[in-house]
């Protein structure tokens, strides 16, 4: 009996593992390899390029030319579409219509179908570009990659600030508590399991920046699960709207982040169910200790030592597992980020700034939404983003080469001098340390002294 239910759930996370579910879904939302086959159209030849493996290959299209190479003559040609092209791919190229609209086999051609495009970023630690592909459904091109985005670490960066400037600093502070034990439990896993992204052929990769990280669980279906649904447990109940609401736009936020990798290809069905079940086990055990986190970060006088010690810790933990590759520079970067957030949290409740809000104000009432309302928003934002961005700057700057000279690595090449742990993990950690400090304690300071806040 339990050896007949082992082999079945062996055989469902086979099956749930396939590649090719994730390449039947993607087609079914219209993403489609480029023509492996040549056809030629009134003595021009449009050369399709097939898939590669691991998304790799230019897949680019020129226009006709003609040049004798040992005696032959070699036609390159381009397919006769328009190009859209994705964020960061560079210009598109544009062409006439093949005067057939049909390939042998009776097939529409690429110009019909769908426009050319190139995976989302090029590959940060193999600077791969990918392979081309086709859109046929644009709508869900723009809304998946609006999902995926909501995953990235981006998105936070900006997502945390707008929030504690604008909403409610006290939620704020404990949705950060929780995408930081989120994301460094998933890139530890991840490189525990050590599971390589699904095969390309079949799937596509539409997107190239992460293809080189490990795959199980997926932590952008684990950010896209724990981050909506801490913040719609946090802030119903202490702030007034309804639970239909706040429901619906916690579940659409999970659900969208979670089919986007897979259409992305980044991601099996398998490792999205794992990723979003891992992220409520974690919420599980975790959310009952927010507010003992929160105080402990806030009243102790002795947790600003804790709190560096315990993120420096869990930094030089987690690079142990593996070599380099671009998580091991996200997982410092959020670990800086949650333990400045934290050491500014400990010196707003000294100084008395960004008090919470007595317990006889609740629930709290959200402002109409007004012109002026929306503008002060976004002026708290944007001085508050210029602020990170210059303290981004100048701590890189600094910091990356006094890190080189102390442990004596060349820091000529910078990309490859941050491959050394040595490098990478100081580099982040201080920078986005300072980063986050500032995004809680200097930002709202300053904006207050000018009348902003």
């Amino acid at each position: 009996m339990a050896g007949g239910l082992k082999e079945g759930f062996l055989q469902l996370t086979r099956y749930l593992q396939d590649p090719e579910h994730v390449a039947r879904f993607q087609r079914m939302c219209g993403v489609r390899a480029t023509d492996t086959r040549d056809k030629t159209y009134n003595g021009t030849t449009f050369v399709r390029h097939g898939a590669v493996q691991n998304g790799g290959g230019d897949g680019v299209r020129r226009r006709t030319t003609e040049s004798e190479t040992d005696g032959q003559k070699c036609k390159k040609g381009v397919a006769n579409r328009t190009a859209v092209l994705a964020p960061g791919t560079g210009k598109g190229q544009h062409s006439g219509r093949a005067p057939d609209d049909h390939l042998e086999d009776g097939s529409e051609l690429n110009a019909a179908r769908g426009s050319t495009v190139k995976p989302l970023r090029r590959n940060s630690l193999t600077e791969d570009v990918g392979q081309e592909f086709l859109i046929e459904n644009k709508f869900l091109f723009y809304l998946f990659t609006l999902g995926t985005e909501l995953g990235n670490e981006l998105f936070y960066i900006m997502f945390f600030p707008f929030f504690m400037w604008n909403v409610d600093a006290y939620v704020s502070r404990r949705l950060v508590v929780v995408w930081v034990w989120v994301m460094y439990l998933g890139q530890c896993t991840k490189d525990v399991i050590r599971s390589p992204r699904p095969a390309s052929p079949p799937v596509i990769k539409v997107e190239m920046f992460y293809n080189s990280e490990y795959s199980m669980p997926s932590t952008h279906a684990m950010s896209g699960t724990a981050i909506p649904v801490s913040l719609f447990l946090l802030t119903y109940g202490r702030w007034e709207y309804p639970l239909l609401l706040g429901l619906s736009l916690a579940l659409s936020w999970c659900v969208l982040v979670c089919l986007s990798r897979i259409y992305m290809g980044m991601h099996s069905i398998l490792e999205i169910i794992a990723g979003f079940l891992y992220s409520l086990l974690i919420l599980v055990v975790f959310s009952p200790a927010l507010d003992i986190i929160d105080t402990f970060n806030c009243t102790h006088r002795f947790a600003p030592l804790l709190i560096i010690s315990l993120h420096v810790g869990l930094g030089l933990f987690s690079f142990t597992l593996d070599t380099w590759s671009t998580s091991r520079g996200d997982t410092a970067q959020i670990l800086g980020s949650g333990a400045g957030i934290a050491l500014a949290s400990h010196i707003n409740y000294k100084l008395g700034l960004l008090p919470d809000q007595p317990a006889s104000m609740l629930p709290l009432h959200p402002q109409p939404l007004t012109l002026s309302l929306i503008g002060l928003c976004l002026l708290r934002f944007c001085l508050g983003v210029i602020i990170l961005l210059i303290t981004r700057a100048i701590m890189k700057a600094l910091t990356i080469p006094l890190v080189c000279r102390i442990f004596g690595i060349p820091c000529d090449d910078v990309r490859k001098a941050r491959q050394h742990m040595e490098v990478e993990l100081p580099y982040r950690y201080i920078v986005y340390g300072t980063v986050g400090l500032n995004a809680l304690f200097l930002v709202p300071f300053l904006l207050g002294y000018m009348g902003l806040m």
